[in-house]
């Protein structure tokens, strides 16, 4: 895909694991793992929130 290999990959997350350190790689994926998902439901156009009103039985549109 970018030309990547085991080697390349393997300095990356050494790096990453030297800037950050141990403890912190397990939010760091925890976060981007959920970023992902709301990027992804937000594409498919599932909301967060329904704004849109309910309808009761006994209720009439107005004009």
């Amino acid at each position: 895909m970018f030309g990547f290999g085991i080697g390349e990959l393997l300095v990356i997350f050494l790096i990453v694991l030297v800037i950050f350190g141990a403890s912190r790689l397990p939010q760091m994926g925890s976060g981007l793992g959920k970023a992902i998902k709301n990027f992804k439901d937000s594409i498919a156009g599932k909301d967060a929130i329904d704004v849109t009103p309910e309808k009761k039985p006994g209720d009439r549109e107005k004009s």
